[in-house]
């Protein structure tokens, strides 16, 4: 295990030290899900700190769902969270898919007109109206990404009809997107997002943009989101004719 003992230098409190290195060791080792940490004992042993602060750190963790207690037992690793990054479903479909329970808080649900940019890739008019979803995804009440979306107001029902899912409401009048493409990069979370997330200003994040289309290569959605890098992992399905 990589050292995980806290700078005694820092104004930063020992716990919080301690729970931000473990998180980087379960994130930069081959640790599988399910896997024990090592006991309160050995943590002690291994920081130089009290019992009662190794406690105080691995709480922060399980409050992020990184870790697990089980009692009697020990501490273990949670599963992170995964996206099959081939398959054109919404968060909520693969939430659902992956047994989480998925919930949203709304940053913005509103009309407005397109930039010049987001007229040109929808191919719409930058006098046209569109729908802006902002919200804060989370997963067991844990939030994971920042999801900004943009779609031609006529492509959705009423605004108010839009609930949890966008493609279900996109279903509604028939417009549910059916291919797509998808962008992923490596970045670090802005102050503004670090704070909706939940992390330290600069953390890694994963930054998505999604375009959708109908079948006749109608342009259906814009979305451009940030998921938590600590917390998410994109899967590609690879077939024989994809590799050399």
């Amino acid at each position: 295990m990589i050292n995980i003992s806290p700078d005694k230098s820092m104004a930063t409190p020992h716990y919080i030290q301690i729970a931000k290195n473990i998180r980087a060791f379960i994130n930069n080792s081959d640790i599988d899900a399910g896997e024990a940490l090592p006991s309160e004992r050995e943590l002690c042993q291994k920081t130089g700190v009290s019992r009662v602060t190794i406690r105080k750190a691995l709480d922060v963790l399980v409050a992020d769902r990184v870790v697990e207690r089980k009692h009697g037992a020990g501490t273990f690793v949670l599963p992170r969270i995964e996206h099959l990054g081939s398959s054109l479903k919404g968060f909520t479909g693969n939430a659902h898919i992956k047994g989480h329970n998925p919930q949203a808080i709304w940053i913005v649900k509103a009309y407005g007109t397109p930039t010049t940019e987001e007229a040109a890739i929808l191919q719409i008019s930058v006098k046209d109206k569109v729908v802006r979803l902002g919200r804060v995804r989370q997963f067991e009440n844990q939030p994971v990404a920042i999801e900004h979306a943009v779609i031609a107001a006529r492509l959705l029902p009423d605004i108010e009809d839009i609930k949890e899912s966008l493609y279900q409401a996109l279903e509604i009048k028939g417009n549910r997107p059916v291919k797509g493409t998808q962008k992923v990069r490596a970045s670090l979370a802005s102050p503004t997002e670090a704070a909706l997330l939940s992390v330290e200003e600069f953390s890694e994040v994963l930054r998505i943009e999604r375009r959708s289309f109908l079948q006749d290569d109608t342009p259906v959605e814009l979305t451009r989101s940030a998921y938590r890098g600590d917390r998410y992992d994109i899967l590609m399905n690879l077939e024989t004719n994809q590799l050399s």
